[in-house]
């Protein structure tokens, strides 16, 4: 294996911190309502999705605008991040992990969501972004029934 330059190795770590606070902002953002500060952390072309076909998903900015505009609403969701892994696949991609807790209003009930989101991510003018995201969940429900 050949020995990588401090220049190179610097960046590397310039951009996993840059990532790493990617889900730290994007969190932040749905807590604090900031509907331009979510929607700004993804490109143009950027979606999310999961695996749970009662929740929204959306492909660019302003589908993405109108989902989370709805969801910060009707279900007041409060996600918490753990354990973020991220791969990088060259100087503008990268790819990741990390595990999430929601928990949320629906039906009149506090629910509990938790699982993984598998993120893709792209630098876009020298900023990273969330390319996509897409939500695997683990559990489901009103907080009273969640193991």
């Amino acid at each position: 294996m050949a020995a990588q330059s401090t220049e190179t190795l610097l960046r590397e770590v310039i951009d996993r911190e840059a990532i790493r606070s990617l889900p730290l902002r994007y969190c932040h953002c749905v807590w604090q309502k900031d509907v331009e500060g979510y929607v700004n952390l993804f490109p143009e072309d950027g979606w999310v999705s999961t695996t749970d076909p009662t929740l929204p998903k959306a492909q660019g900015r302003e589908s993405l605008r109108k989902m989370i505009t709805e969801a910060l609403e009707t279900m007041k969701p409060r996600p918490f991040i753990h354990n973020h892994v991220i791969e990088l696949l060259g100087p503008d991609r990268a790819k990741g992990t990390c595990y999430v807790e929601v928990r949320m209003t629906r039906e009149g009930k506090k629910w509990l969501m938790t699982g993984w989101y598998d993120d893709e991510y792209v630098k876009v003018g020298g900023e990273w972004k969330f390319k996509s995201r897409n939500t695997t969940i683990d559990s489901f429900g009103p907080l009273s029934e969640s193991v």
